[in-house]
């Protein structure tokens, strides 16, 4: 018995011991303003179109979008480019399809239809290309990371040179919010590495904002309709209870109080 007190005791202490540690360890997040939070979060236009510029500029060369139609960059709540413009986007890629009457497949310019274009044609051709790392699918990442928005935001601003102890190896880079604080893609934002055709200033902490905004809408496309129908919700509701308070006391003023 008292071995099993003893045994119970020393994993106590050691679970007690790694959670001082973790907790030690840990780095708090970086944290902005998002416009989409709270029950009356919206969108901001302009911060999500500039989010698809950098996704298309810089992000769209290894990471897919697959669940993200080119008609949705139009549709009410998202970054609600013109159909032109959407038509513009799409076109400017090339879409495999087939098979034509030949029964051969062919290539043509893409439609409001299709799918984001992938930037490989499978698994094993993307971790050829990146070190044998499978860059993830952006559609839903920010909802998979704990931390969601904020940890996006931080990570792509979490780059430094690692401390003195740490040794890193050929085609990994230390990043301090990133548990292990070890990844292998190397930073994907510098300042001005796009130029944003509204003319705001493209630093990396605008970047990692818009970005960051434009992958919250496509993991939640239908975030404002969803907060405008809870709003509705809560309303009805507080209606209905006062509506059913009075109607109590109208009914209860009517029995007479037994003495």
């Amino acid at each position: 018995m008292k071995n099993v007190i003893k045994l119970i005791t020393i994993l106590t202490l050691i679970n007690f011991t790694n959670h001082i540690s973790n907790a030690a360890e840990k780095i708090e997040l970086l944290k902005t303003d998002w416009t989409f939070k709270g029950l009356f979060g919206k969108f901001d236009r302009g911060s999500l179109q500039r989010g698809y510029q950098i996704y298309s500029e810089v992000c769209s060369s290894c990471h897919s979008m697959k669940y993200l139609s080119y008609r949705n960059l139009t549709e009410k709540g998202g970054p609600e480019f013109t159909e032109e413009q959407a038509k513009a986007i799409a076109a400017s890629f090339e879409v495999k399809d087939g098979p034509n009457a030949d029964g051969e497949m062919f290539v043509r310019p893409g439609k409001l239809s299709d799918k984001f274009v992938k930037p490989y044609d499978n698994v094993k051709a993307a971790q050829a290309a990146n070190g044998g790392a499978y860059p993830p699918d952006m559609s839903v990442l920010i909802k998979a990371r704990s931390g969601g928005a904020n940890y996006i935001y931080s990570l792509l601003q979490g780059y430094e040179d690692p401390p003195a102890e740490i040794i890193l190896d050929e085609g990994v880079y230390y990043n301090k919010y990133i548990d292990g604080n070890k990844i292998k893609m190397a930073s994907p934002l510098s300042d001005g590495i796009v130029t944003y055709s509204d003319g705001t200033e493209a630093t990396v902490a605008q970047m990692s904002k818009d970005i960051t905004t434009f992958l919250m809408w496509t993991a939640e496309p239908h975030l404002e309709s969803r907060h405008k129908m809870g709003f509705k919700a809560i309303l009805y509701l507080i209606i209905l209870t006062i509506l059913v308070y009075f109607s109590m006391k109208k009914i209860w003023s009517r029995i007479e109080s037994k003495v």
